[in-house]
């Protein structure tokens, strides 16, 4: 059976502790120290030496009857204050006995030690609320046991089989019934978990509330530190936890040993984590399925400055993510990397408003393809958004320039940054290619060298097309000679029945051998 926090028994605190049935049948009231009842209770003692305290470790609630402390009032008040030293949770006195009423001297001595001072006014055993007390810490101690034990058996299984960091981090969400959030040592979110509105509203400001309450455990914000060998290189935080504090810190060192063994088992280091944030954020964005609006905090927590900026959607075309992200940090340009898909990978820069956005870019693809040679990178670019909702569809605008030149920057005389304007024809085909209607002219264009699958002529006349129809061009680019070249071109017309000579018919061809490729894409 799975064991979760909804099964667990509540913390006893003080207040519970004077709620329960059996104490209130002895008439309790509260004399002094009422502010702090919600003391955790961590055990119940029973004791009337006056010297108390010397057999207390903290957070016993004391159960006394004054026997040895009437008539001595200094006693009394060295009894509160032994019990104040050793941390104690609470006092409670039963009256009858020894006092007919709450002793002034404790009661003056409890409220200034901050003490909780409780009297029964009607007789009872004090073996039964040891027993009741007692029966319910056990059994919550035996809870959370149960519970360490299932969380670490279910984040064993799933890192065993392969799971992603989002799949353990969702599991520990489902656990703590509260947002869950990994960091680095910078506060730069690396993931979260728990339901979205909760977490969407921890993420909001997450920089000054993580810096503020990211390092207490108070409302509820329980964290562990990540790290192995002497050195630390993250958290995990679960944000507002609303069970006891001791369970939630339990719950966290587990969900901290079972990402520390992801991350070893995994080869990687702490800054994939970094990577896989900015994927699943750059992915929403594109695909639209999250209005941009509600991913603005998840981008500010991490790390990606949002206010007063101007955002450059960037699509690179077989670049190396890392590689990217190493260029950025050189530059000194804050953005974010992700790879999308069929060797895109997506770059968002955010830029000062002062600052000459398209001029950036530039320099970015020119440092780029110095180090990586122009035939190998293509940077596509959106032209600069000033808003945050418009950053997913330059995005797309970016990924559709990019996938329009992919198979074609080789022999096309491209500016160092492809944007919409550049890609003319291309870009139309692009978006037309699920036309029935496309599809099927490109196939009946190209029907003569379909069928037998000429991959070697369907080259050939892609470059010719591509270049202007420069034979020079084409057969430089296939290293070729001019009379080899023309005989691959009369084989091509006359498979197709066209004259490439002839605009009209050539423009054709191209069309559909442009129809063609993006199908294939």
């Amino acid at each position: 059976m799975t064991i979760t926090l909804d099964s667990l028994e509540p913390a006893l605190s003080v207040r519970q502790v004077l709620t329960l049935e059996r104490v209130l049948a002895g008439e309790p009231e509260v004399v002094a120290g009422a502010s702090h009842l919600d003391r955790p209770v961590r055990w119940v003692h029973v004791a009337e030496a006056a010297d108390v305290g010397v057999m207390l470790t903290g957070g016993e609630m004391v159960l006394t009857t004054g026997v040895l402390l009437a008539g001595d009032e200094d006693k009394q008040a060295e009894y509160i204050r032994s019990l104040h030293r050793a941390e104690a949770a609470a006092v409670v006195l039963g009256l009858g006995r020894a006092f007919p009423a709450a002793p002034d001297v404790m009661r003056r001595a409890a409220e200034r030690c901050g003490l909780p001072m409780v009297v029964l006014h009607r007789p009872f055993p004090f073996a039964e609320l040891t027993e009741e007390v007692q029966s319910r810490l056990v059994r919550r101690k035996f809870a959370a046991v149960s519970l360490s034990e299932a969380v670490r058996t279910e984040l064993t299984a799933l890192i065993t089989a392969g799971a992603p960091l989002q799949r353990l981090l969702d599991e520990v969400a489902r656990h703590s019934a509260c947002p869950v959030v990994v960091t680095n040592l910078a506060h730069r979110v690396l993931g979260t978990a728990g339901e979205r509105p909760a977490v969407d509203d921890v993420l909001r400001d997450w920089e000054r509330i993580s810096r503020q309450a990211g390092g207490t455990e108070g409302d509820g914000w329980i964290r562990a530190e990540l790290g192995g060998r002497g050195e630390r290189w993250g958290r995990i935080v679960l944000c507002g936890y609303r069970g006891d504090t001791a369970t939630g810190r339990l719950l966290a060192d587990r969900a901290a040993e079972a990402l520390v063994l992801h991350r070893m088992l995994g080869g990687g280091a702490a800054c994939s984590w970094e990577e896989q944030s900015a994927q699943s954020l750059l992915t929403d964005l594109v695909s639209g399925v999250v209005p941009a609006r509600q991913l603005l905090p998840r981008a500010r927590a991490a790390g990606l400055p949002v206010n007063r900026r101007t955002f450059v959607p960037l699509v690179v075309r077989d670049g190396d993510p890392a590689r990217l992200e190493r260029l950025l940090r050189l530059l000194g340009l804050p953005g974010l990397v992700a790879e999308l898909a069929d060797g895109a990978t997506a770059v968002l820069l955010s830029l000062p408003r002062d600052q000459d956005a398209g001029a950036l870019a530039e320099h970015f693809a020119t440092r780029l393809r110095t180090e990586t040679g122009p035939d190998h990178t293509v940077v596509a670019a959106a032209e600069p958004r000033a808003a945050w909702d418009d950053v997913p569809t330059g995005l797309r605008e970016a990924q559709h320039v990019a996938d329009a030149v992919a198979d074609s920057s080789a022999v096309l005389d491209l500016p160092r940054v492809v944007r919409l304007k550049d890609v003319h024809l291309r870009g139309l085909i692009r978006l037309l290619r699920d036309d029935p209607h496309v599809q099927s002219f490109a196939e009946r264009e190209l029907d003569g060298l379909l069928r037998e699958t000429d991959e070697d002529l369907l080259s050939v006349l892609r470059t010719y097309l591509a270049t202007g129809r420069n034979k020079s061009r084409t057969a430089q680019l296939h290293h070729v000679s001019r009379p080899a070249l023309y005989r691959r071109l009369e084989s091509i017309q006359a498979r197709l029945g066209v004259d490439l000579d002839d605009f009209e018919q050539a423009a054709s061809v191209h069309i559909a051998l442009l129809a063609h490729d993006a199908q294939q894409q």
